[in-house]
């Protein structure tokens, strides 16, 4: 499988790097820490975001929704993960878990998505505008969690039209087998390209 390596053509979506999920302390690290260390996601995060602004790759932050008091609470088909995420406070705006990770803060030229409710980056957000008017038809998602919200905005992403780039190493799930079943079972039924970090910085 092949990648787009022109970078005035190409999008880095980087899902959900809240504190919650990728630091020490965070609600959910103490769950998703072991696939993460395994595969060293946080240095090959730091290693793709750094070269992708190097080389001219656009930006995308992707976030979920940073909970507030009442969300979900009158909803008439909540799931049970957004259920267990208002019970958790999971990404509470304002909070340190809510913000970005230290080494995953915005920079000047980089596009901030509006926040997704469920699982894809696209929907009920601006995200494939914001594409679109950069004239960007190749993604690379890299981020939290890998068989959830970045298999959902990557699913999505084929599903409009985009050239679409897994990379195995650049994210982490809550168990191994979710991690398997996101790059070895689901990933190739909709991505074009499914890499490690070295593959894809070495294109």
């Amino acid at each position: 499988m092949t990648f787009h390596r022109d970078p005035a053509r190409t999008g880095l979506l980087l899902v959900d790097p809240y504190n919650d999920f990728l630091s020490e302390g965070g609600k959910l690290w103490p769950r998703l820490m072991e696939v993460a260390e395994e595969v060293h996601a946080l240095d090959h995060l730091r290693t793709i975001v750094n070269t992708a602004r190097r080389v001219g790759v656009q930006v995308f932050f992707v976030p979920h929704r940073r909970w507030e008091p009442g969300d979900y609470a009158d909803w008439k088909f909540p799931t049970p993960t957004q259920v267990a995420s208002a019970e958790l406070e999971t990404f509470a705006n304002g909070t340190w878990g809510g913000a970005f990770h230290d080494d995953f803060q915005v920079q000047p030229g980089d596009v901030v998505i509006k926040e997704h409710w469920a699982q894809s980056g696209f929907a009920n957000t601006d995200l494939d505008h914001q594409l679109r008017q950069r004239g960007i038809d190749h993604v690379v998602t890299v981020g939290m969690l890998a068989n959830t919200c970045i298999e959902s905005t990557s699913r999505s992403a084929t599903e409009l039209g985009y050239h679409t780039t897994l990379v195995r190493d650049a994210t982490a799930a809550l168990s191994r087998e979710g991690m398997r079943t996101a790059h070895e079972i689901n990933g190739p039924t909709f991505a074009h390209a499914i890499v490690t970090t070295d593959e894809l910085v070495t294109a």
